[in-house]
């Protein structure tokens, strides 16, 4: 097989199903249909996997494009082992709550931090005036 740099490396992955992780933590999979060389994506019958520990679920997205720019990882996922996972599929709406309370859980521990920090005479500065990047 010839060598093909770049982008141009993934065209043998079209039609194959990937796990794509997204720049703002989230997680998609789905059939990779399309990609340019900005690594742009186009995913078919893509759903977005939401983990809370051993747990997760599905949400059904659909026709899916991606910008480059926000893809952090693309990788096959290989069919027949697909099934063999330790975590415990649920419903939507329960892996919603259980995302919900995790993101609850995990503002009050930083409020915690942040307070005993000020008792400190230390400040944190506010993550809305930090660079995402």
């Amino acid at each position: 097989m010839n060598y093909m740099p770049g982008t141009a490396s993934l065209i043998q992955d079209i039609d194959k199903k990937h796990l794509v992780l997204l720049r703002d933590g989230r997680t998609l999979i789905g059939f990779l249909r399309s990609i340019d060389q900005f690594a742009n994506l186009v995913l078919h019958q893509t759903v977005e996997r939401i983990h809370v520990g051993a747990k997760y679920g599905d949400i059904p997205r659909g026709i899916f494009v991606v910008r480059g720019e926000n893809v952090v990882l693309l990788g096959e996922i290989d069919l027949e082992k697909e099934s063999d996972t330790p975590l415990q599929q649920v419903s939507i709406e329960e892996i919603l709550e259980e995302q919900r309370l995790e993101q609850q859980a995990k503002l009050e521990s930083e409020k915690l931090k942040v307070q005993a920090l000020k008792e400190r005479g230390l400040a944190v500065p506010r993550a809305d005036t930090l660079d995402e990047y």
